[in-house]
């Protein structure tokens, strides 16, 4: 699909006709025909031939069922099934109308998109949620079984007497396979009917429309009429004995002992004909309704790898030299078709929902409405227009394809670009990249952004840091180390490696704290490594993550240069942010180094025994907070916390929300320098989850979670003596220095005994 999505392109002076392969949407159409075509051949097959298996383990296709029924099943079922790929190739239409994303599925990656496949299709990322993946797997598993022993009776149906294999042994384990599958898909049925309309989980709750009852109703009455149908077939036929491998139809075809045979056929018949119009009924809702997410959720997974680090957003070219003359994503043609195709991979499951710090903590930001509202505007100005991604209100009406027809500015400023969202959706939808690029579209296009981002900007733009501070004051920290080099960027780098502090290690009090304890567990590992100072520029991720490419390109693009001339290859960072930008977004404009975050270079320096970990303890309860930009957006999760467990006398506690499934401090995608005005701030809610865990500690990674958990543990009343908020390092430093204290003290004097 990927690959007859992205347009084919010849090279430069090719006369050569270009090359056009067959249209996405036409494979969809082409499908549902082929299939209809086998339907009617099966159908034409079975009145010519008439083949019947002697056996008298067996069963009889369409027994007692009247010829003219059996016409009409092969004659409707076609028709359904063009009517379906009609419908399905409409929206596979809409998604063509996306840019370019390339997804091509090649030698290298192939292995990774099967992986990909395999775990969403067994249903791993739904078993995140125990419940919910259960139910899920339930009634997916339970309907493909079901699906595949029709399609075997239906093809042992066609087959001569001679090749016939449905008898005897095999007929018994059919029965069995059969009954079992329709018992899990009907329970699974039943719990999500439990779920939804009884338990009323929230993030379903909140999202229930009349087309989820139409569908667990379709569902359930295919699972109980297949039961039933099975129950007066076996006892029309006088229950014979191998039909006991029928463990749900035998026990109940028992509770019709004493029936008429006339009454017995009449309900067998009628249970047989609401099967097949439920049946029918699920084809025809399946590419209008939800349940489309059946085709489309696998497609999606299959499609999760890129061409980019999973941290870094999608390339613009050059602002000062492009053509192109719009920016970032305003209407539904200016995303790409992948994004548009994840509109109808949602299932509404409201996963992302229920993560969403911003959501949270009462936000006008929902993930999953970013989705629905994209697909509402793609549907509403496809030509033909199509069914929205699930049902909406009367009073909703689309005039345009602009998606700021129903997506409002405050929702995508409210986003702390997180990744949360990302992170747990089970069919893998990238929501982040919509929120940014509708974000550039505000930012370059409109100017419509929060005013304090405008200072922000100004700052980053004349002084080269958001915090708007004189640049030329950027080793200031280092008047209170020895032995810190600052080198000059005309000179060539000869230093190991290159200690990016970063704006806010450079110039926020707290941070700068970071910085010294950071520096002095290199200098005490006799690392070699220098600081640019002044020299060095902000990397422009709060530019970039809130859509000011323009401004990222001025700042990184020197910041390349810088690096490139001075011939750096390592380098060091505190700041995740700085981390990913440095790693995952500066090879995009030419810039390729070896980052580490300074997390992992204290564990590698622990591990290595380059740190002398002996005297270091702490007699404290600790809790580590998840950087976003360290731990979703880069995956790094174990690294800090194996440097604050190296500590002894440390107990290290988790909180509620921790590692994949960790909160948001509030700071990310620029959010640091924009104020909350709504609802609970994020801080002060992360803040809370700290402290119920009774530390006496919190360990942070990152410069923005540090100054963001520190005001709100403060907040919270808690002053330093009982909770105390530090970057790993401050922790570390002083675990040395207190256990280097105890040890010069050495061991308290015993008074001998007189």
């Amino acid at each position: 699909m990927a690959t007859t999505i992205e347009h084919q392109t010849e090279p430069a002076g090719d006369t050569a006709p270009r090359r056009r392969l067959i249209s996405p949407q036409a494979i969809a159409l082409g499908v549902g025909i082929a299939f209809a075509v086998i339907t009617i051949g099966s159908g034409i097959a079975g009145a010519v031939f008439d083949f019947h298996d002697s056996s008298p383990v067996s069963r009889h296709v369409f027994g007692d069922i009247p010829d003219a029924w059996e016409v009409a099943f092969y004659s409707v079922l076609p028709v359904l099934l063009v009517y379906g790929a009609y419908n399905f190739s409409l929206r596979v239409r809409n998604w063509q109308r996306g840019g370019p994303d390339r997804r091509a599925t090649t030698r290298d990656n192939v292995g990774r998109r099967l992986r990909d496949f395999r775990a969403g299709v067994y249903m791993r990322t739904l078993l995140r949620d125990p419940a919910a993946g259960l139910m899920h797997s339930c009634i997916y598993f339970g309907f493909l079984v079901l699906l595949a022993v029709t399609t075997v009776l239906e093809i042992d149906h066609q087959m001569p007497e001679s090749a016939k294999f449905l008898h005897g042994d095999v007929y018994r384990a059919y029965a069995l396979v059969g009954d079992v599958a329709g018992l899990v898909f009907t329970i699974g049925v039943l719990w999500a009917v439990y779920r939804r309309y009884v338990q009323r989980v929230y993030r379903i709750r909140i999202k229930s429309k009349p087309e989820h009852a139409v569908i667990l109703g379709t569902f359930l009455t295919i699972g109980l009429t297949g039961f039933g149908t099975e129950a007066f077939r076996i006892a029309l036929a006088g229950r014979p004995a191998f039909e006991r491998w029928s463990i749900v139809g035998w026990p109940l075809s028992g509770l019709l002992d004493g029936l008429a045979p006339t009454t017995l056929q009449d309900w067998h018949r009628a249970f047989w004909a609401t099967h097949v119009f439920a049946f029918f009924t699920f084809l025809v809702i399946l590419p209008v309704t939800m349940l489309r997410h059946m085709f489309t959720s696998p497609l999606n997974m299959y499609l999760r790898d890129r061409d980019r680090p999973k941290g870094a957003m999608k390339p613009m070219p050059n602002l000062m030299e492009t053509e192109l003359e719009t920016f970032g994503a305003s209407v539904v043609e200016e995303f790409t078709w992948k994004q548009l195709l994840d509109t109808d991979a949602c299932t509404m499951c409201g996963r992302c929902t229920s993560r969403c710090p911003a959501h949270a903590t009462g936000k006008p930001l929902d993930p999953r409405e970013i989705v629905l509202k994209t697909g509402e505007v793609m549907a509403a100005s496809g030509r033909p227009a199509v069914s929205a991604p699930i049902g909406t209100v009367p009073e909703i009406t689309i005039s345009t394809n602009s998606l700021f027809e129903r997506i409002t500015a405050e929702e995508v400023w409210a986003c702390t670009s997180c990744k949360a969202c990302d992170e747990v959706c089970p069919v893998n939808i990238e929501i982040l990249d919509k929120i940014l690029d509708m974000r550039r579209y505000l930012t370059l296009m409109e100017s419509n952004f929060p005013t304090e981002l405008g200072n922000a900007f100004n700052s980053m733009e004349r002084s080269s840091n958001p915090w708007g501070m004189n640049n030329a004051d950027r080793a200031g920290w280092t008047a209170k180390l020895d032995g810190i080099d600052v080198v000059d960027p005309g000179e060539a780098f000869t230093h190991e490696y290159l200690y990016w502090v970063g704006c806010a290690g450079s110039f926020d009090d707290k941070n700068q704290k970071v910085t010294q304890a950071t520096a002095k567990l290199m200098q005490r590992a006799g690392l070699d490594f220098a600081i640019l100072g002044p020299s060095e520029l902000c990397t422009g991720d709060p530019a970039r993550r809130s859509g000011n490419e323009y401004l990222f390109q001025m700042l990184a693009t020197q910041n390349v240069e810088t690096l490139n001339g001075m011939g750096v290859k390592k380098i060091v960072t505190q700041c995740p942010h700085c981390f990913n930008t440095l790693l995952n977004e500066y090879p995009q404009l030419g810039g390729n180094f070896e980052v580490v975050h300074h997390s992992q270079l204290l564990e590698w320096l622990i591990d290595s025994g380059k740190l002398d970990m002996r005297n270091a303890r702490l007699d404290e309860r600790i809790t580590f907070h998840d950087s976003c930009y360290l731990g979703r957006h880069n995956d790094v999760y174990l690294a800090p916390r194996k440097v604050v467990g190296s500590i002894a006398g440390v107990q290290l506690v988790e909180m509620g929300r921790s590692g994949t499934a960790g909160m948001c401090c509030g700071a990310g995608g620029a959010r640091m320098w924009m104020e909350e005005t709504t609802g609970t701030k994020v801080n002060d809610a992360r803040a809370r989850e700290a402290i119920e865990t009774g530390a006496t500690r919190v360990a942070t990674a990152c410069p923005f979670c540090y100054i963001m958990l520190d005001d709100g543990v403060k907040g919270q009343g808690k002053d330093e003596s009982e909770v105390r908020v530090a970057d790993i390092s401050i922790h570390l430093v002083e675990a040395l220095e207190a256990g280097e204290a105890a040890a010069r003290s050495g061991p308290p004097e015993v008074l001998a005994e007189g």
